[in-house]
């Protein structure tokens, strides 16, 4: 009589399953982790590369350099306390003195910039150039003026300091 010869039953056991699948979980919540961890750090340098606080910051520079080098290296004013400054400039080529002033300063957490007529002395125009300040100071070294700004929303502080030389006699 030949007798049936039984093979191992194919498959795996429930024990051999529940040890895989606690593996399994493990490395998901390993990679997991490692994933929300990479997100959260994104997320946080996006949100300080793109806040308030640092596009200003680039506004504020470009102004100022703009405002600086189309000034007259004739006279420039500062305040004793750095609180602001002046810059003295030409309405058009066709000047021959100086006939208008560009005044900026901080007040109220804002820094401002007052653009008028030397003669007769009259305001045209003062427009805010950011918000957020919390300190501005001015210092002038001949040709040269230097702006140090520090800009703070309560949940980033940014300091800028920049310096730019007048073109024009």
């Amino acid at each position: 009589m030949n007798k049936k010869k039984h093979a191992a039953p194919a498959g795996f056991t429930l024990v051999e399953l529940m040890i895989t699948i606690v593996f399994m979980i493990i490395i998901a919540a390993g990679i997991g982790t490692v994933i929300l961890d990479n997100q959260r750090g994104w997320s946080n340098m996006y949100g300080r590369i793109n806040s308030d606080v640092v596009t200003e910051g680039y506004a504020v520079r470009k102004q100022f350099d703009s405002i600086v080098r189309n000034a007259s290296s004739e006279k420039i004013i500062v305040s004793d306390t750095g609180e602001w400054i002046e810059f003295y400039g030409y309405y058009n080529d066709e000047s021959i003195e100086t006939d208008i002033y560009k005044r900026l300063y901080h007040s109220d957490d804002k820094l401002y910039l007052e653009y008028g007529q030397l003669s007769p002395r009259a305001t045209i125009s003062v427009e805010t150039i950011c918000s957020n300040v919390s300190d501005c100071t001015f210092k002038q070294f001949g040709r040269s003026a230097q702006m140090i700004l520090k800009l703070d929303d309560g949940k980033q502080t940014n300091m800028i300091v920049t310096s730019a030389v007048t073109n024009n006699q």
